[in-house]
């Protein structure tokens, strides 16, 4: 067994940027005591911004506590889960918050999944209380009554909008339902109360106790490090952490005075953390975007400059390019750290080009609540890399195959991950959850990495086939499956193939029936009234038999590698 290189010493620290301290406190407040602790320390500034319109920190506190009220009035209590389907909006931000104020357990989902995906994370997590888009809440009521869920809370978006800006809300819904949620019509209307209604109360009682550090504060639904979604149990203490690391991490944050672009989902794990959670332990202004757009980011510019802006790779390069052309002003961004997918060089320096700021890369997973490496804000940044160990975290390169035998410095291996961050295991699922985390408290990451002797971490493969395409990750097992239900199809093998931008396509291999032909646009419009628009294959590929092991296991790897080749 070669000892750990890391055993008694960081060398990364010596790359932190001045004044990142080489650990941080222990939280010692919950997610709803943080952001008591904001209201009273800036009551009066703006806390959120949407379409133009403004909500002071006072505002929010005060929706929080109402909300929190209309929440109990219903039959929340301490640890009952509540599902949130909401895109970006100050509703979601309430919701969040009061779930948390009553002790719940917070449930995020995409609020464009298809009514097959949701129900399937439903019926895992067995919540009684959902909050839901008004444009999806048909889907959401009409849900079998086996499932446990009583209550539904219907949230109409333009109420946060100024009526003149209430025509530029435009987002992608499914065909399935793009018609508006009509509560009467509803198989479950009984069950249904208003957004407004909830909040049509007095403040909660102080008397009603708030959640302790350790108790679960979230549910985070995640392919992980395997293939079916699973959800990731986060608690006060693990988000609170992150949070603190992040804010440890960025020399010149100014409390009260920056403002923080939301233009990731907020139903994501990064852009939970960055925005919903770190935004608001800082008492930062956040522009929410329930979409992302040029042209919504060039016209909130014009009101409301941002200083930090978290994103993923295309959406940084979408907006160098228009800042290249003058279309947008983004040279108030300070701090502008992209995650959930691989940076390219060539757009750190189109971004900073354009902008004349930092464009760094960090590194994580949901089940790191997500943030563990980063890149260090100043001059020892390492592009092509993802950075170094936050505050109070620690890795090890492991043999894959023996995750307790460390590697030498420098050679490839298994990526571990140790620190208050770290997820508690996956809801439901004790045989997964000792897969991916060792009882010492590592986690596996089944990212393969390279480390430098310096500390800086390449990663150059991976174990895991998730495939992870605008910064979400894509099961091929369930795209496999979707694909596979189609008449034609005798069986498919899904994996992702590399795009300029330094993400991937879903690409599909497909056996056919005899005499069938293949139809991609049919097959991707089939795909579609079964998966989210992000997780159906882009690229359609005929082959005439897959190729499997010995026993009979389609090796997605050598199918990745026939497609690459064909491709050329």
């Amino acid at each position: 067994m070669v000892a750990s290189p890391y055993a008694s010493s960081r060398p990364w620290l010596t790359s932190y940027a001045e004044g990142v301290p080489a650990e941080i406190d222990e939280p010692a407040q919950s997610l709803p005591e943080m952001l008591s602790a904001s209201v009273r320390a800036f009551p009066s500034h703006v806390a959120l911004e949407f379409f133009g319109a403004p909500t002071t920190y006072r505002q929010l506190g005060e929706q929080v506590e109402r909300a929190a009220e209309g929440l109990r009035r219903i039959g929340v209590t301490k640890g009952d889960r509540v599902a949130l389907v909401l895109p970006n909006c100050p509703q979601h931000v309430v919701a969040f918050y009061a779930v948390l104020r009553l002790g719940a357990i917070v449930v995020e989902h995409n609020p464009l999944y298809t009514a097959r995906e949701l129900r399937h994370q439903f019926e895992d997590h067995g919540a009684r209380f959902a909050i839901v888009w008004d444009k999806v809440v048909d889907t959401v009521a009409g849900f079998p009554s086996d499932l446990k869920l009583e209550r539904i809370v219907s949230v109409d978006l333009t109420a946060a909008m100024p009526r003149a800006q209430r025509l530029l809300l435009r987002l992608p819904i499914p065909a399935a339902r793009a018609s508006r949620a009509k509560l009467t019509a509803a198989p479950r209307a009984k069950d249904l109360i208003s957004w407004k209604s909830l909040l049509d109360h007095r403040r909660l009682s102080k008397r009603v106790s708030g959640p302790a550090l350790r108790d679960t504060a979230l549910l985070q639904y995640t392919s992980g490090t395997t293939g079916t979604p699973k959800g990731a149990i986060l608690t006060h203490a693990n988000l609170m952490a992150n949070a603190m690391q992040g804010r440890a991490w960025v020399p010149g944050l100014v409390a009260g005075s920056e403002t923080f672009y939301g233009v990731l989902p907020l139903f994501h794990a990064y852009g939970m953390t960055l925005c919903l959670t770190f935004a608001m332990s800082i008492g930062a202004k956040l522009v929410l975007f329930p979409t992302f757009s040029v042209d919504l980011v060039t016209k909130a510019a014009r009101k409301s400059a941002p200083t930090f802006l978290p994103a993923v790779p295309p959406i940084y390069d979408q907006l160098a390019r228009a800042a290249s052309r003058g279309t947008v002003d983004l040279s108030s961004v300070r701090f502008a750290i992209s995650g959930a997918m691989s940076l390219p060089v060539a757009t750190v320096e189109r971004w900073e080009d354009a902008t004349g700021g930092l464009l760094v890369e960090g590194y994580g997973m949901t089940e790191s609540s997500p943030v563990a490496l980063g890149n260090p804000i100043g001059k020892t940044r390492r592009p092509g890399t993802v950075g170094v160990p936050f505050p109070s975290t620690e890795i090890r390169v492991v043999d894959p195959e023996d995750p307790l035998t460390d590697l030498p410095l420098g050679e490839a291996g298994e990526l571990l991950i140790r620190g208050p961050q770290v997820f508690q295991g996956y809801w439901g699922r004790p045989i997964e959850t000792a897969e991916a985390l060792l009882p010492d408290g590592w986690l596996r990451t089944g990212d393969i990495a390279e480390v430098s002797d310096d500390g800086f971490v390449t990663i150059v493969d991976r174990l895991k086939e998730i495939i992870i395409t605008g910064g979400f990750n894509v099961s091929p097992s369930e795209v496999e499956s979707a694909i596979a239900a189609h008449p034609d199809v005798v069986a498919a093998a899904v994996v992702g193939l590399p795009r300029p931008d330094g993400g991937e396509e879903v690409a599909a291999a497909v056996v056919l029936r005899d005499g069938a032909e293949l139809e991609p646009a049919a097959l991707r419009d089939f795909c579609r009234t079964r998966l989210t628009p992000y997780k159906v294959p882009r690229r359609f590929f005929h082959v005439e038999d897959l190729p499997r092991s010995l026993i009979g296991k389609v090796l997605r790897r050598s199918v990745r590698e026939q497609l690459l080749a064909s491709s050329e």
